[in-house]
């Protein structure tokens, strides 16, 4: 209920009026009954733009940070999350993220659309990633089929790292959805890794086909640690630059204040005129 009221009259207008976006393909996207709703990840405001081109409501699985946060701030948060009826999705892998998808497995059942990043965390540079094998898993577990999503000029809105999306004349937000892919033929095998590899794969090569992002065969969240890595080397040798170049400064301060302080020494001992060269001598 509060979905729907902040979609039709609160954030939907909003995004409608101030951004313009463009929808094609909703047409893809089932008036009743389940569906997977899988989609790039750009941005934070893709689960915004994507789910006001949708009239009807999309449970996400969230990250579970959204509900888990600490203080008055967190609680705000993960009752603003429960509110809308988000799922909270644990993705440190094994039993716990296999539980998540279960939730969501369940939402499907019931007949509702769910939407999901198969990339698992956002693009760091605007290009495609490997998909992760839960949205597979949960094709094969219910059956329902899977709509292709591409979020298009999101992260030029909403570029990383800012809170919130902004009106620009250079960027216009599109939302395309493809023709659902059916693997219902599999149901049942999610047990089976290298189908799951394989539907997911399909899966991505769909969304790349609507994006025209260039794909990596590596997951997201494997380049953000060695961005994040190299980062800090980055920042070590930089360190260690800035203390070498210091010490340098140093040890040359320290050589031209002795070198001073010798020549006053030794301007200032007895008989030290008699050496100077540039005295005039008695005729």
């Amino acid at each position: 209920m509060v979905y729907m009221f902040l979609k039709r009259y609160v954030v939907g207008p909003l995004i409608n009026v101030a951004f313009r976006p463009e929808v094609r393909g909703l047409e893809h996207v089932p008036e009743e009954g389940p569906a997977i709703l899988a989609s790039n990840h750009l941005s934070v405001s893709d689960s915004v733009f994507m789910p006001v081109a949708v009239p009807r409501q999309v449970y996400f699985l969230a990250k579970s940070d959204y509900f888990n946060s600490p203080g008055v701030k967190g609680r705000v948060m993960a009752a603003f999350f429960r509110a809308i009826n988000q799922i909270p999705m644990d993705r440190s892998g094994g039993r716990a993220s296999a539980t998540s998808l279960s939730n969501g497995g369940r939402k499907l059942l019931e007949g509702e659309l769910l939407g999901i990043y198969p990339e698992g965390t956002r693009s760091p540079d605007g290009r495609l990633y490997k998909g992760k094998i839960g949205v597979a898993r949960l094709a094969l577990e219910t059956g329902v089929p899977v709509v292709p999503i591409a979020m298009v000029g999101t992260d030029k809105v909403q570029p990383i790292g800012t809170r919130l999306p902004m009106p620009r004349r250079s960027a216009r937000v599109t939302t395309i959805f493809g023709e659902p892919l059916d693997f219902s033929r599999y149901r049942g095998r999610q047990g089976e890794h290298a189908l799951l590899r394989e539907v997911t794969d399909e899966i991505m090569h769909a969304i790349q086909a609507l994006s025209g992002q260039v794909y990596v065969d590596v997951y997201a969240s494997e380049h953000k640690k060695r961005l994040a890595e190299q980062k800090r080397q980055e920042t070590k040798q930089a360190a260690a630059e800035l203390v070498g170049t210091a010490k340098d400064k140093a040890r040359s301060a320290a050589h031209t204040a002795r070198r001073t302080a010798d020549s006053i020494a030794h301007r200032d001992r007895p008989g030290a005129a008699d050496d100077d060269p540039q005295r005039p001598t008695a005729p």
